[in-house]
Order: C-alpha cells, then sequence, then structure tokens
C-alpha cells in the first residue's frame, strides 16, 4: 500500500535531532522510542533528511555519496551487545551537547569508536555475523567498492580533492586502482564494516516502524556533492573538465529565501550521458532509496524540467542560466524499472507551466507550503482550499522558521490576512496551522516537531543561504515531556488522519 494514497499524518524530524547520549541522535533507543510516540499520537509518517554523510556547513545535501549512511547515526550500544566495545569505552565527553550538535567532536568520538569495534569484529567474527558482513558486501558492491575505496584514498591524500589526486588514481587506471585497493585494504574494510553496521541497524528501525503503522519518508536530493565516490567513479556523467573540474555548478537564482539566489555548488548533470546508459546510475540510486524507505522526497524537483547552470567560480547564483532537464525520458527510465515511484516532488520555488505537467503526467505529489500562502490573496496556491488530495501538506519545511518564528517576522499584510483566513487572533498560531492542513484534502500532511512543541526561531534546523550554525538542533528530553500529545493524536482522529483507528 502507499502511504500517500490515505489519509495520513506525521512528523518531520531528522535522527541526528533525536536525545541520546553520544552527541547526535542515532538508531538506538531513542529512535525507537519515537517511533512508539508516533504511534501513540496517530502519526503514519516520519519524514527526515538525507541519511548520508555531512559536507560542508554539516550539510546533508553534500555527502560523499549517493549511497553510503552516516556513521553519526549507528548505535553503539548496539555493537557493545556484540562485545565489540566496552561500557568504559562508550562513556561520551561532558563537553557534548544535549540541544546542539557539535559535528567534528561526534565525528571523531564515534569514528574512532567504531574503528575500535571493526579491529574486534575482524579479529573473531563470528560465522552468523560474518556470513551477513559477506553478504552485504557482495548486494552493495555496485557503490560500496568505489566508496571505501574513495574515503580511504581521500584521507591517504590529505583530504585533498580527487581531482588532485595522482593522475592514475584520477583517470581510474585498472592497475592503479587494484594497487590501491591492495595497499589500503585494511582501511577500506573499516569504511565497508561501518556501513554494515549502519544497513542493519536502520533496517531494524524500520521494520520495528513498519510493524505499528509508521512509515519512513527520506530524501533524495537531486545533486550529489563534488568531492564525492559517485562523481569519481562516473567522471563521464557529470559536467567536469578534462582535469576533472567542473565546468558549471548547481544552484538556484534569487528567490524568496536570498536575493543573491542559492550557490549549491554541486556538479551538474551530463545528461545526454545519462540518457545513453538508460539513466542507470539513476535506476540504481533510486532503487537503493525504495529499498531504504517507503516513501522518498525527491529535492528540487523542478530540476528535472531545467536546472540553474552557474559557472564555477561564480562569487553567487546570480548570474547563472536555465539549462533543460532530462524531463520525462528519465521518469519513463524508472516506470519500466519499478512498479511505481512512491515520491513526493520537492516542487517549490520559481516553478514553470513545465515543471506542473511533469509532476503531474507521473501522478506525483506536490508540497503544499502553509507559510507561503499569505503574501498575496486568496488565488495563493498554497491556501489550504487550493489543495487537492494528491498533495502533502506542511507547515514549513527544514529550510523555514518554525511557525511561532515565522509569525513573529511576518509582515503586516500576511498577518492580517492569516488571522481572517485562519480566523485566528494569532494565539498558538503553531496550533491554528497545524489545525488547518489537517482538515485539508490533502491525503498527507506533516508537521515540523518544532511546531508541534510551540518552539521560536533559536529551533529551526536551517537558515539557507548561510554556511554556518545549521543542521544542528536537537530535542532534549525536557522539551519532549512538554510536548501536547493527546491533542497531537486528538488532531490526527478528528480529521481521520490515524489509518490504526478508522
Amino acid at each position: 500500500m502507499n502511504p500517500l494514497s490515505i489519509r495520513s499524518s506525521g512528523i518531520l524530524l531528522h535522527p541526528t535531532s533525536l536525545p541520546g547520549p553520544h552527541g547526535c541522535g542515532d538508531f538506538g533507543q531513542e529512535a525507537y522510542r519515537f517511533v512508539d510516540w508516533l504511534e501513540q499520537t496517530g502519526q503514519s509518517l516520519w519524514q527526515m533528511l538525507p541519511l548520508g554523510e555531512v559536507g560542508p556547513g554539516n550539510s546533508p545535501y553534500m555527502s560523499s555519496s549517493a549511497f553510503a549512511g552516516n556513521l553519526m547515526l549507528v548505535d553503539l550500544h548496539a555493537l557493545e551487545e556484540h562485545k565489540w566495545l566496552t561500557p568504559d569505552e562508550l562513556v561520551a565527553p561532558l563537553t557534548f551537547s544535549g540541544s546542539r550538535v557539535d559535528y567534528p567532536a561526534v565525528i571523531a568520538f564515534k569514528t574512532g569508536l567504531l574503528r575500535l569495534a571493526a579491529g574486534r569484529f575482524f579479529a573473531q567474527p563470528g560465522k552468523r555475523m560474518g556470513d551477513d558482513y559477506a553478504a552485504f558486501c557482495v548486494r552493495e558492491k555496485h557503490w560500496l567498492d568505489d566508496f571505501a575505496l574513495f574515503k580511504a584514498l581521500w584521507a591517504h591524500e590529505s583530504w585533498r580533492d580527487w581531482c588532485d589526486w595522482p593522475e592514475d588514481l584520477v583517470r581510474r587506471d585498472p592497475k592503479a586502482m587494484a594497487k590501491a585497493a591492495r595497499q589500503h585494504a585494511d582501511e577500506i574494510e573499516f569504511w565497508k564494516f561501518c556501513q554494515w553496521c549502519f544497513d542493519t541497524q536502520w533496517k531494524a528501525l524500520r521494520k520495528y516502524a513498519n510493524e505499528r503503522g509508521v512509515y519512513l519518508v527520506g530524501d533524495v536530493p537531486i545533486f550529489v556533492a563534488y568531492q564525492s565516490a559517485d562523481v569519481w567513479a562516473h567522471q563521464e556523467l557529470f559536467e567536469l573538465d578534462e582535469r576533472g573540474r567542473c565546468t558549471v555548478v548547481a544552484g538556484v537564482p534569487p528567490d524568496y529565501f536570498s536575493a543573491t539566489g542559492q550557490l549549491w555548488g554541486n556538479p551538474l548533470y551530463r545528461w545526454a550521458a545519462h540518457q545513453a546508459s538508460g539513466y542507470g546510475w539513476w535506476i540504481a540510486r533510486l532503487r537503493h532509496a525504495f529499498n531504504l524507505f517507503d516513501l522518498v522526497r525527491v529535492d528540487h524537483f523542478r530540476g528535472f524540467a531545467d536546472y540553474w547552470a552557474i559557472p564555477a567560480g561564480a562569487p553567487n547564483a546570480i548570474d547563472g542560466q536555465w539549462m533543460p532537464g532530462p524531463g520525462e525520458a528519465l521518469f519513463e527510465a524508472l516506470l519500466g524499472a519499478f512498479k511505481e515511484l512512491p515520491i513526493i516532488a520537492e516542487d517549490l520555488g520559481l516553478i514553470t507551466a513545465e515543471v506542473i505537467a511533469l509532476r503531474d503526467k507521473f501522478n506525483l505529489p506536490g508540497m503544499r507550503i502553509l507559510q507561503f500562502a499569505f503574501g498575496e490573496d486568496e488565488r495563493n496556491y498554497f491556501l489550504p482550499h487550493h489543495y487537492t488530495a494528491n498533495a502533502v501538506a506542511y507547515t514549513g519545511t527544514h529550510d523555514n522558521d518554525t511557525s511561532i518564528g515565522w509569525w513573529h517576522r511576518a509582515s503586516t499584510h500576511e498577518r492580517e490576512f492569516a488571522q481572517s483566513y485562519l480566523r485566528t487572533d494569532g494565539q498558538e498560531i503553531n496550533w491554528v496551522m497545524m489545525g488547518a492542513l489537517s482538515a485539508s484534502v490533502a491525503n498527507a500532511v506533516i508537521f515540523p516537531l518544532q511546531d508541534v512543541l510551540g518552539l521560536d526561531s533559536a529551533h529551526r534546523m536551517n537558515l539557507p543561504g548561510t554556511g554556518s550554525g545549521n543542521w544542528e538542533w536537537r530535542i532534549t528530553p525536557e522539551l519532549i515531556a512538554s510536548c501536547d500529545s493527546a491533542r497531537l493524536a486528538g488532531l490526527a482522529y478528528r480529521d481521520k488522519r490515524d489509518p490504526r483507528r478508522l
């Protein structure tokens, strides 16, 4: 069953934002408790951000792999249960915060312990675990070998961009690659071990959630980071020069979020090469995502119709130009590979008729953001009376302010229009907005947890166009205790959004 085919409600929360003893949330006990809370409050969807490694600025949208998981999310206590770590080793530094993630410190701490665990595993894996690990390496070989070698070489090359490595490795000469694989065999096995731990723990969490009527919604960024195993391993699929450097990069023109646009810096696709290959890389990428999640939000959907190409080295995103994307050809290829496309199209920003036509031809639900609804008049696309059943409605996303923060910063017109339309004096505006979405015809509504808790701007996840201080927010046990869970459950029951109780 497609979870979006029935009325449902859910929460947006990245796992790193969960409580936990090791500096950030992970796939441990608190994740299972969160699933229990979702079930108790009538929520059927848990949406999160990309689960890959974080990149510059700690962004999960700039991962070193489109396939690999973030080792920060590995539950260390599960490794202790296998005797690969000891209780004393799991004592976290006192400097770790319960309300913010210190990414460099957490990565260093967890990587060190994962190295200890890997050493003990390989010294005495046990037959069942050894067989499971070997099967994982075979099953995921199509991306895992390149990723593990990439990580080993990146460290060996003092964290230089891959285009600055020795020429035979840049060109991926078979003899040089085989030599590097032998030279860095232990490091390669370490990275494969981390991915096996991630995969094993994630699948157990997903099974637990699905058994309780909770479906997991992932996030696939349209672009990948330049310094990634994907670009290094598939250079022919990206717009690179003869030295392997970007000629153009991704971003968006000036919009609601930024007067100078957003300069993301990701390499752009050589779409003709993807088409010539039958879109094999994209099929493999989506197959991997569908194996991890019940639904997948595809970020920046409009880039499939046309995308903003910015000259490499430009100081901002202003001087780009629109270029045609793959359009229908890509989605026809995907439909040929899968029975259905459990995709949410992130169709925000400067949307054209071509983008809407592409979304609707393949019957993909788009996104409606209530915070965007009050800048104009009753014709605004984001107002609930314009919603359709095949839509996913949000008060805001990870890129928005919290609803309380938005209200305090809203223009006079926005406030007056919202007060009139929502019939409110502005008190508990977060619950008023959530209630309006819940009562709408949209099959799915998703609320950032910050809005359920009534939190202000200090608790937002990301401020687009800024390079620091983002992606760090965590929920504390005290905040969880303050949640009006009964009220949230009542909203789902009132609007027939809890399939367990219909």
